[in-house]
């Protein structure tokens, strides 16, 4: 439409020159989750020990013991389930290719299927059979996604822990900088603090979201704050009950 801004280039050089490395890996969900579970887990050190009135200085052992342990925790546990993805990609890429191999004949009645779902039909269904099969790459590729909905844009599972651990380091020490630098009211500090991260968080994830920026701020905030409620409501009525 006249005057609608486009998010890229179709001239057909610009198209060519973008599909040419092929779809990229996204990080965003390591980025995302690192940042909220290390605030949340931090905060809720903080917010608990606060709850069982514990002093600034074991507060401060306790988030910084959680942030480097369940960093690495995190990030580590990432790393392995990044390379389990890459591993079964690969698994099942050999089945496909050994498919293919021995019984063609069903797996081009699979490729049937797969686009008869998509709404293919009568001769343009079996064009499309005919055009996919007859490319071994493109055949298994099709294969992999509509069998399995896996895509070739496989994960670097280094680069996913390393972004997991970055962001959990980053966002999960602002829980404790007042206690560091020994601010005035601190916990209140902390909390203020601590929200604005969590909103600051959910406003990022909306440059990936058809969502307002104050939205997804807002729902990452509540949910949050709402962990550190439970966490700061443990450490009281602990404290509370064990004296």
């Amino acid at each position: 439409m006249p005057g609608k801004r486009l998010e890229h280039s179709h001239r057909p050089a610009d198209i060519a020159s973008r599909l040419a490395s092929g779809p990229d890996a996204s990080y965003l969900r390591d980025w995302i989750y690192g940042g909220i579970d290390g605030a949340v887990t931090t905060f809720a050190v903080v917010a608990g020990s606060l709850g069982a009135d514990l002093s600034s200085k074991v507060i401060l052992i306790l988030g910084i013991a959680n942030l480097l342990a369940d960093g690495f925790s995190m990030a580590a546990a990432n790393f392995s389930g990044s390379k389990s993805e890459n591993e079964d990609y690969a698994r099942l890429k050999a089945v496909e290719e050994k498919h293919i191999s021995v019984a063609p004949d069903g797996e081009r009645e699979e490729i049937r299927q797969i686009f008869l779902a998509k709404g293919f039909e009568g001769e343009d269904l079996e064009t499309m059979v005919r055009l996919v099969s007859s490319n071994r790459t493109t055949w298994i590729e099709t294969m992999m996604q509509g069998e399995y909905g896996m895509t070739d844009a496989a994960r670097t599972p280094l680069k996913a822990a390393l972004y997991t651990f970055a962001a959990f380091i980053v966002f999960g020490s602002i829980p404790l900088l007042p206690f560091v630098l020994d601010l005035p009211a601190s916990a209140m500090t902390a909390t203020v603090m601590t929200a604005l991260a969590f909103f600051t968080i959910g406003s990022f994830r909306a440059h990936w979201s058809q969502r307002h920026w104050i939205s997804c701020g807002l729902e990452t905030m509540a949910i949050g704050m709402l962990a550190a409620g439970i966490a700061f409501a443990a450490g009281h009525g602990l404290q509370t009950l064990l004296g």
